[in-house]
């Protein structure tokens, strides 16, 4: 299948702000294994393959379980992942999902039991960041390499 658009060939400025967003993840102080059982998460949630593709092989690469990645869909109903990372599960959620709920109190309030401002801070702009990944590949017909 070939892909609509290309948004880096089409509107080169704009793909560059998007990448300038995942270079300032890259430095931020989060876990970059639980930066990217977010962005698996959010591109579950989205049913983002193309995302999904990329993301589960980075996490592989820094060292993720097999067991965890084919997991996390479900990952309330497993012992696999600690307490921090499910407090940034639960957020992961609920601002992908913040039309149906908006953030509830409780979910942030476990987040801060668990992160600090600003690492609540950064897990925020990388929620954002994948979110916009999975809306600019879904709609502009990005598919996973064969």
């Amino acid at each position: 299948m070939e892909p609509r658009m290309l948004l880096k060939e089409v509107n080169p400025a704009a793909f560059t702000a998007m990448v300038g967003l995942e270079k300032f993840l890259d430095g931020a102080s989060l876990d970059k294994k639980l930066k990217e059982l977010v962005k698996i998460r959010a591109s579950q949630l989205n049913r983002c393959a193309f995302c999904l593709q990329i993301h589960a092989t980075d996490a592989r690469k820094l060292g993720e379980s097999e067991v965890r990645i084919y997991t996390l869909n479900a990952w309330r109903e497993t012992s696999y992942f600690t307490p921090q990372e499910r407090a940034a599960l639960a957020l992961t959620e609920a601002v992908t999902l913040v039309a149906s709920n908006h953030v509830p109190d409780d979910v942030y309030e476990d987040a801060a039991r668990h992160f600090s401002e600003q690492e609540i801070s950064e897990l925020l702009i990388a929620i954002i960041t994948i979110n916009g990944w999975n809306r600019i590949a879904i709609t502009t017909g990005l598919t996973p390499p064969a």
